[in-house]
């Protein structure tokens, strides 16, 4: 078992083991706080000042991480024993860099490298795990495109390899949208400012009926799968989702399948003893009940946000604990709740200008089972997400609604 003689405990001590978080959003807050409570000294990298988990670390830092040099200086400034990275526009090469160097990078600098990328991701899990996907076609420039969706049909999705969260993303319902959909994916996607020309992936637009998302954990035990979490999206973000999602006997065992053999397939591409964390595996169950492998974050999901009301250890406490060598079992994911229970959670969307602030806390946790966490981002323009409710009831429709009262209950001002 690798990795087990860190000292822990000691974040300002002789010997602190140093954990460098590659982005601070909410999910990367929730992370650092697990690390803190088992003694990690926690430095927290971002864009800009004031990020989620920058508030909460020992030490913090900004920059472009998508710029190698600057990326590479600060390695070797915080001389970190531990990369955790947390979003997707990173310099890739600096994390292999910082492999080669002893550092452990989580899961491990090949799995972050093929999950950034949806071109690899979806090669890897359709070529060579044989996973069940959604028709799809590669493409480099706008005639490869209009191909590729005639070879899929209409109609179909067209994604940016190289982004997440919608950005980039476009429906195109006939042959007359393919060109603002290439435009929308190098415009609209994260890193359009490189100059690059983006490749995009476009998929047959599938009847899907839900998506689940499957938590799988990576540890030195193995690997284990969380209750299936299920979830609604808006505009390519996530708004609900909850646990357990309450599916079939067969799409559970199927999706528990899929979401290992994608898991499975990632470590063993990484040729690490020490690829661990968690996975957030996003699914697609179709109308006729059949299960279709979408795409993997190599780290804590946004839909897995609810496991902080639902299981003894939520995403963020499995993701501190793999990545310290500590072994995660089936007892380790499973639920916490009463019988006959129920947990969701509702995101917080604030539109405006300016800074956030809440108030009447007071009225929107007076129910028993219900909690919020506030994000505390420096403020919003536009909209952003800036914090989440959850609650637990009796079924899943009425944790889904609790969660959107407290939601609703509580005030917010931009000031």
């Amino acid at each position: 078992m690798a990795n087990q003689d860190r000292a822990l405990g000691t974040p300002y001590g002789k010997h602190p083991t140093r954990a460098l978080l590659l982005g601070s959003g909410e999910l990367g807050k929730e992370v650092a706080i697990a690390l803190t409570r088992l003694g990690v000294r926690v430095i927290a990298a971002d864009s800009y000042e004031g990020a989620p988990a920058q508030q909460v670390a020992h030490e913090a830092h900004v920059l472009d991480m998508s710029d190698a040099q600057a990326l590479a200086e600060l390695i070797a400034k915080v001389q970190p024993d531990i990369i955790i990275p947390e979003i997707e526009a990173i310099a890739t090469q600096v994390l292999f860099d910082a492999e080669r160097a002893g550092i452990h990078v989580v899961p491990s600098a090949t799995i972050a490298s093929i999950c950034m990328d949806r071109e690899a991701l979806r090669r890897l899990a359709s070529d060579d795990l044989g996973l069940p996907t959604s028709p799809h076609r590669f493409a480099g420039s706008l005639e490869e495109l209009r191909a590729g969706a005639q070879a899929v049909g209409f109609p179909c999705v067209v994604k940016p390899v190289m982004s997440s969260s919608g950005h980039g993303q476009s429906v195109v319902r006939d042959a007359s949208g393919i060109d603002a959909a290439w435009q929308e994916a190098q415009q609209g996607r994260r890193a359009h400012h490189d100059g690059d020309v983006s490749r995009v992936i476009v998929e047959q637009l599938v009847d899907l009926d839900y998506e689940l998302t499957m938590l799988t954990v990576s540890s030195s035990a193995g690997i284990v799968v969380c209750t299936p979490i299920g979830q609604r999206q808006q505009d390519g973000d996530y708004r609900e989702s909850w646990q357990p999602a309450n599916v079939p006997a067969d799409v559970l065992q199927e999706s528990g399948r899929i979401a290992r053999e994608a898991v499975r397939g990632l470590v063993q591409r990484a040729k690490t003893d020490t690829a661990w964390g968690v996975f957030g595996v996003e699914l697609f169950v179709l109308t006729d009940g059949s299960v279709l492998f979408n795409e993997v974050s190599p780290r804590p999901h946004d839909t897995g946000m609810v496991t902080m009301i639902s299981q003894r250890l939520s995403e963020f406490d499995l993701h501190a604990r793999a990545i310290l060598g500590v072994p995660v079992t089936e007892g380790h994911v499973a639920l916490a709740m009463p019988a006959h229970t129920a947990a969701a959670s509702h995101a917080i969307v604030v539109s405006g200008e300016g800074e956030v602030e809440f108030s009447d806390l007071d009225a929107a946790l007076a129910r028993a089972g219900t909690d919020v966490r506030i994000f505390a981002k420096p403020r919003v323009a536009g909209h952003r997400r800036m914090g989440v409710t959850l609650a637990l009831g009796q079924n899943v429709q009425e944790a889904r609604i609790a969660a959107t009262q407290v939601t609703q209950a509580l005030h917010t001002e931009i000031v």
